[in-house]
């Protein structure tokens, strides 16, 4: 990643962090930045939700450690990242009109990992996100093994976690990544 490209990143970062302080009450952005500056693994990731329309933002620092967390934040599940079935194996198994990919296999890629339930409830506490879209999910290990998996959405006014089944896919699901620097 070149030293300019770094610095665009974060200064949109940055604009992003000063327009939603909601998001990130007591937090001060030279803590972030200090945690960000030649970590260029990290630097990959967030470009990678960026340019996937993932809209990254701080939703959380650890007093104890440091770490900061980002997510996704953008209003609906990133358009980059949507018509992918659950994870590899869901892929593997689908016998014709295979989507282009799995959620898993991309945010390993991308170095982030896939809200939980509990990290999608308290991301809809910081806005109203997935209001006509919806996002996969981290799925546990015995619904998965079961050729299920979850996702979340906001509607009428509050959260709703369903199921569904690993191959769909979907034009308006994708899933929202998590990071911790």
């Amino acid at each position: 990643m070149k030293k300019q490209h770094q610095e665009n990143l974060l200064q949109t970062l940055k604009a992003r962090f000063e327009q939603n302080p909601h998001r990130h009450p007591g937090i001060p952005w030279a803590d972030v930045q200090a945690r960000l500056e030649g970590n260029l693994n990290v630097l990959k990731s967030l470009q990678a939700m960026e340019a996937t329309g993932g809209e990254p933002d701080v939703i959380g620092l650890d007093p104890k450690t440091g770490v900061v967390t980002f997510c996704d934040c953008a209003k609906e599940s990133p358009t980059g990242r949507r018509s992918l079935c659950y994870d590899r194996a869901a892929l593997d198994a689908r016998k014709e009109n295979k989507p282009k990919g799995s959620a898993i296999e991309m945010a390993e890629a991308m170095g982030i990992a896939l809200l939980t339930e509990d990290q999608y409830r308290a991301l809809q506490t910081l806005g109203e996100f997935d209001a006509k879209t919806s996002s996969w999910l981290a799925t546990p290990p015995a619904l998965r093994s079961l050729d299920g998996a979850i996702f979340g959405d906001y509607r009428y006014g509050r959260v709703f976690i369903y199921h569904n089944g690993v191959q769909s896919y979907y034009a308006a699901r994708g899933f929202r990544g998590l990071l911790q620097v």
